[in-house]
């Protein structure tokens, strides 16, 4: 797992050295590259522990280096997209889902946790069932938990028609613009968060 050994260790330093008691931002580089965090967000004290590529086995695996020394008082994740990309199961991404979970429970006992749905992608279209079915197992295991909660942002990224909705996606389809970021805050915002 040290595909992202030289990006951990930078966001290490960064969450060592982090005022304590914000809102953790964790995941793949959907996370990385939201770069408005901190105007989007001015009451969380957003801290951005996004690396490119992760998959949510991988925010599993380097969780303990990244979020627990950050000690937020809140953590929003999104990852899964990668993993369903790189032609993982919707199961299997509810078990790495379950597995960060668990070390979230165990290490940040009370710190609430929001998931952001793994969104349905102009690129990832050919596999959105896939999608769907990865976020309906999610929010199924999130509803087993305390503190625990699934926004779907699914509805807010399509167009009228159900297509995903160009407007929201750099030119690869794959990553947010500008508009994109922007309804997930308004997403968010509308869950409390």
């Amino acid at each position: 797992m040290n595909l992202f050994d030289e990006e951990v260790r930078a966001l290490e330093t960064k969450a060592r050295t982090n005022t304590p008691g914000g809102t953790v931002f964790y995941g793949s580089s959907s996370i990385r590259l939201w770069t408005t965090l901190e105007t989007d967000f001015p009451d969380q004290q957003p801290l951005n522990l996004g690396f490119g590529g992760a998959t949510l086995a991988a925010c599993a695996w380097h969780f303990e280096r990244l979020v627990p020394p950050a000690k937020p008082r809140a953590l929003v994740l999104y990852a899964g997209d990668n993993d369903l990309g790189e032609g993982r199961q919707p199961e299997e991404v509810c078990l790495f889902f379950n597995a960060l979970a668990e070390k979230i429970e165990r290490q940040l006992p009370g710190v609430p946790v929001t998931f952001l749905s793994i969104k349905p992608s102009p690129a990832r279209w050919h596999i959105v069932e896939p999608i769907r079915l990865a976020n309906q197992f999610i929010a199924l295991a999130i509803r087993q938990r305390a503190g625990f909660q699934f926004v779907d942002a699914t509805n807010a990224m399509l167009t009228p028609n159900g297509k995903p909705d160009m407007t929201l996606y750099e030119a690869d389809g794959l990553h947010l613009n500008t508009t994109g970021y922007k309804r997930w805050r308004e997403v968010l915002k509308i869950s409390g968060k």
